[in-house]
């Protein structure tokens, strides 16, 4: 749910994939905002793959290399994945927000306001992780 409005039949719902009234179907876009909504769809799902890397290698430095050397790659990924976030909200807030097909009053969803609370932790824990491979 990256956007939500109102129409007579309901709550009607957009996300990267799906249109929601009360039934789901596959979100249709016209033709020149499906570039758009791909690369958001592609770098969300890159951010969530980096994410994982993430926190493998975390586990992997915490019990392999000595103090001072870990951690490095973990906040690297963590900032690579805090890109790829940046990216695909900012090319949705761009071109899709305030849109929702046959809808009144469009107003931001959770997932939206998720994505952008993830943007910043995934910052703070990319300097974090960067700041602790000297302790």
């Amino acid at each position: 749910v990256w956007m939500v409005g109102s129409s007579n039949t309901g709550t009607i719902s957009t996300g990267l994939w799906l249109l929601c009234n009360k039934t789901c179907t596959q979100l249709l876009v016209s033709s020149q905002d499906e570039a758009s909504l791909k690369a958001v769809q592609a770098f969300m799902i890159l951010s969530i793959i980096f994410s994982v890397v993430a926190l493998i290698l975390f586990i992997i430095q915490l019990f392999t290399l000595e103090k001072g050397k870990r951690f490095y790659m973990t906040g690297a990924v963590m900032l690579v994945c805090w890109m790829c976030i940046l990216i695909a909200v900012s090319i949705y807030t761009a071109r899709f927000t305030g849109t929702v097909v046959y809808s009144t009053n469009p107003h931001h969803g959770y997932c939206f306001i998720l994505a952008w609370i993830c943007f910043c932790f995934s910052f703070i824990i990319g300097i974090l992780y960067l700041v602790l491979r000297k302790k």
